[in-house]
Formats: C-alpha cells, sequence, structure tokens
C-alpha cells in the first residue's frame, strides 16, 4: 500500500484496546446467549493484532494456550478486547487477552468475560516462519 502508515511496534508488556464489538442476535446460540466461538474469535482477533503489531509484519495463529469463559455474554453487551504482549522469541509471539462486557441495560456494571493466551509465529510471504527484527 502507497503512503501507509508505519506499523505501530508493540513489546512486552504493551496493553492494547484490540476489539470492540456489540454482541448482536446473529451471534447467539440456541440458548439465546452468545456462542462462545463467536467470543472465540474477537478474541483471536485482538491477539493477532498485537503480535503482527510485535513481529511488525503477517503472523498466523499456532496455538491457543489456554481459554477460560468466565460469564455469559448477552445480546446488546459491548464487548472489549484487550490483548498484552507477553513474550518474543525468535519467530513467535505470545499474547494473552481479557474480555469485558458492557451490559447495554447498565452501563457502569463492565465485567470480565473471559481470558486467554495464544500463541503466534510470523511469517514471509511464503508462509513460512520468519525471524522477528528488532526485539
Amino acid at each position: 500500500m502507497e503512503n501507509a502508515p508505519p506499523i505501530e511496534r508493540r513489546r512486552v508488556g504493551d496493553t492494547i484496546l484490540a476489539v470492540r464489538v456489540l454482541a448482536m442476535p446473529k451471534d447467539t446460540n440456541a440458548a439465546g446467549d452468545i456462542f462462545g466461538g463467536w467470543l472465540m474469535s474477537q478474541v483471536d482477533i485482538a491477539g493477532s493484532i498485537a503480535a503482527w503489531q510485535a513481529a511488525g509484519g503477517r503472523v498466523v495463529t499456532v496455538a491457543v494456550n489456554s481459554f477460560r469463559f468466565i460469564k455469559p455474554v448477552l445480546v446488546g453487551d459491548l464487548v472489549s478486547c484487550y490483548s498484552q504482549v507477553t513474550r518474543i522469541g525468535n519467530t513467535s509471539v505470545t499474547v494473552d487477552v481479557e474480555v469485558y462486557a458492557e451490559p447495554e441495560r447498565d452501563p457502569d456494571a463492565v465485567h470480565k468475560v473471559a481470558e486467554a493466551t495464544l500463541a503466534y509465529v510470523a511469517i514471509d510471504e511464503d508462509r513460512n516462519p520468519r525471524p522477528i527484527s528488532g526485539i
């Protein structure tokens, strides 16, 4: 992309608000709660943003080391995913993601709904692992 701004690099310990999205009726399971797979997808997106910034380019998810659902997410909740880079290796980046929900009915009652640790590997244009420079 011509005239694209440089990638904002992330370091170990950096935390960002990576994803903020409204839980919608189409994202529910048969019980009427937000489907766990939808939340896992948001977490992976949030983690990959921080990993991409830490690696200085393209990354792929290689592991979900842990994922814990704490409370259900309901339709209308504003879901915020915070990502923190916890480790940068030669080709890999580990990211912790914490997820909070702000109920539409009570915006003062924000609560943690999930947490996860994911691992990403930096890849080159041929999809091979590449070293992370500048670490």
